[in-house]
């Protein structure tokens, strides 16, 4: 018998398996707006918008990096999607918009179904919590560029936002308050420095007093979305603002919402860092320069506002637990 493709090292029928399993899920974050079934060569959203005088569209795609190798050496897949798709809306939600669709891609060395429906249940559950649909995907196998266990995700969003609304840096002012928002851990970045401090040291089924369960439940903690919370705030024209906190820190992130002729007065000792963030630091004697530009160390999301506002905006935030962490300088 010759060489097949599925001795080569792809196997269509657990492609299709995955297709079948995943699709009713998929299809429940449909609304009307999305014009065609699951399956197709390319998908087809309504872009009426009628509620809109000028709708301006808003995209961004990302991954979650090596947070992969902690869900695949600790065995659980079900948040990273969750991850992907949150990380996404919250990049889109610093320009104002709120999300309309997503399209995820998964690629492996060998596809296991079993894993597959996972994450991809993840990014359901994620675009259902944002009211966002799951509109199309691909799943590849790709047998010698991945190691059969390993797989990557990324992802694609388009949201939605009314011209008049974009948040934009000019609005932003010396005196305006920083209002943090807890973040869930480590969220989707500092994965490689986290791995090479603690693997050495622990077994991520290894129960910690400290992080109230496994090192593994405390790094695949779900990526927070914030979108939820913060848009209904939006209208009301007191947050100017919005920087999330991903790679380069609460510092790099922040200083791309502002001018050039204004700057970061923050407060470090405002809020208490959770405990996972000085495990790091302590074990792997990281330099506390490092610290701030790869984790968010407890912020994922800070609130640029007017200053008269603080009370209300705070008041608004109440679920999140927010705390003010600083204000607009002149540079």
């Amino acid at each position: 018998m010759g060489i097949t493709y599925k001795s080569s090292g792809v196997d269509i029928d657990a492609g299709e398996e995955t297709v079948r399993r995943i699709a009713a899920a998929v299809k429940s974050t449909h609304s009307p707006l999305v014009l065609n079934e699951i399956g197709g060569f390319g998908a087809l959203f309504d872009a009426g918008f009628k509620d809109y005088e000028a709708p301006v569209l808003v995209s961004s795609v990302d991954g979650v990096g090596t947070k992969l190798k902690v869900a695949t050496l600790y065995g659980k897949h079900d948040t990273v999607g969750q991850d992907l798709v949150n990380h996404c809306v919250n990049d889109i939600l610093t320009t104002g918009a709120k999300p309309l669709f997503f399209l995820d891609y998964f690629a492996t060395g060998s596809l296991n179904p079993d894993i597959a429906e996972q994450v991809i249940l993840g990014f359901v559950k994620a675009c259902t919590e944002n009211g966002c649909a799951l509109i199309g995907g691909e799943t590849a196998e790709m047998p010698g560029m991945y190691a059969p266990a390993e797989y990557d995700i990324a992802g694609t969003i388009v949201g939605i936002v009314e011209k008049s609304r974009i948040l934009n840096k000019e609005n932003v002012r010396e005196g305006d308050v920083l209002i943090g928002l807890p973040s869930t851990g480590l969220h989707t970045n500092g994965f490689s420095l986290a791995r090479a401090v603690l693997l050495p040291h622990f077994d991520l089924h290894a129960r910690i007093d400290d992080l109230e369960g496994t090192l593994g439940e405390a790094l695949l903690a779900v990526h927070r979305s914030y979108f939820p919370a913060v848009h209904p705030l939006l209208a009301g024209g007191t947050v100017h603002a919005l920087s999330h906190i991903t790679g380069g820190g609460i510092i790099g992130n922040t200083m791309r919402v502002i001018p050039k002729h204004l700057a970061l007065d923050i407060d470090w000792s405002a809020w208490q860092r959770p405990r996972l963030f000085s495990m790091i630091q302590e074990l792997g004697a990281v330099p506390e320069e490092d610290m701030r530009r790869t984790f968010n160390l407890g912020v994922g999301m800070i609130v640029v506002a007017d200053a008269g506002a603080e009370s209300s905006i705070l008041a608004g935030l109440a679920t999140e637990k927010p705390f003010v962490i600083g204000r607009i300088t002149a540079a």
